[in-house]
């Protein structure tokens, strides 16, 4: 136990130490080579350009510490090769500008190698054809989730710690300690790259940033094995990811009522509304932490059978309840 202890705290500290330079770096070669992110007037407000290779800050360190502390596993290596297939899909996007049908099909051939290596949900609940089929849309839905998310300075990196925590709290309490130190690692450049993109921020995730993100959260849940906890298990992911999860459904809807395709970019988010309401960043950060946070506890606590279906249930109404009339009360719909 003293060695895992010991793998966890130096896996940590090289990842957080070379999070802060590969942050240094990579904002002087974003500055250098004019890959920033301007302001557009209508979702990018920002007052001047922001570098936003952030992506390649999480990313390498990350890989880096993971090469030095974490043993060799064949379900490792596909991680690694789905989450790098979308950092340069994102990447070429933040460089090039794909069109939508290529950028979707980049993340195609990502889910195809989550589901090669066996990312699959692990429950006895649905039978193996069926629970690929869900797997795949689950990694597709979470990826866009968080891609669309990021639309604010600090909001997807928050969102991703306090997702990551959750999965690290459920590795450590079921003892699965390869999950954890993956987690512990990929916490720490985060972490560290939260400081710089907290508003204002200073360098942003880019696509490659939030397409690795969300390849990573989306794939981590699956190889944990829920129904062994609680045979509902399976629900959990999906309330601990339920803010940028509830992003994309509210988009969907809203922009098929304004007559705008689903997949095209509009000032309809909810932070952008927000905004509008007259809302800090700092607070919509402090409302959203509250919110993911509220939800993590709750799905923990139902998971590890601390709480009923019922109660799990109230609480999630009422904490969706808070979210709409934070977010749509008072000031009506999206103009």
């Amino acid at each position: 136990m003293t060695f895992v202890i010991l793998r966890h705290c130096l896996s940590f500290i090289f990842s957080v130490v070379l999070s802060f330079y590969m942050i240094f770096l990579t904002s002087r070669i974003a500055q250098k080579f004019g890959i920033l992110d301007f302001p557009d007037g209508k979702v990018k407000k920002q007052s001047k350009g922001v570098p936003y290779l952030g992506g390649l800050a999480v990313f390498i360190p990350f890989i880096a510490t993971l090469s030095l502390f974490y043993p060799f596993q064949n379900s490792l290596s596909w991680l690694l090769l789905g989450t790098t297939q979308l950092l340069l899909v994102g990447l070429l996007d933040d460089l090039i500008i794909f069109r939508h049908w290529q950028k979707l099909l980049g993340q195609m051939i990502a889910v195809t190698s989550f589901l090669r290596g066996g990312f699959a949900l692990r429950t006895d609940f649905f039978s193996a054809p069926l629970s690929v089929c869900l797997s795949g849309f689950w990694v597709l839905f979470v990826i866009n989730a968080f891609n669309l998310v990021d639309v604010m300075d600090g909001l997807s990196s928050l969102i991703s710690i306090v997702a990551a925590v959750s999965f690290l709290i459920i590795a450590l309490f079921t003892q699965q300690y390869f999950l954890s130190l993956l987690l512990v690692t990929f916490l720490a450049s985060l972490i560290v790259f939260f400081i710089y993109n907290k508003p204002p921020a200073r360098i942003y995730l880019g696509d490659c940033g939030s397409l690795f993100v969300g390849g990573f959260l989306a794939a981590v849940p699956l190889l944990f094995s829920w129904s062994h906890e609680n045979p509902y298990g399976y629900i959990v992911p999906v309330i601990i990811l339920g803010v940028p999860l509830m992003e994309v459904v509210m988009l969907i809807v809203i922009r098929t009522y304004k007559k705008i395709p689903f997949y095209m970019a509009s000032p309809h988010h909810f932070s952008s509304y927000l905004q509008l309401k007259g809302w800090e960043k700092n607070r919509i950060l402090f409302f959203v932490g509250v919110i993911s946070i509220s939800l993590s506890v709750v799905s923990i606590l139902f998971l590890f059978n601390y709480i009923g279906f019922i109660t799990l249930s109230l609480s999630l109404v009422f904490l969706l309840i808070v979210w709409l009339y934070y977010v749509f009360g008072t000031e009506g719909f999206y103009k």
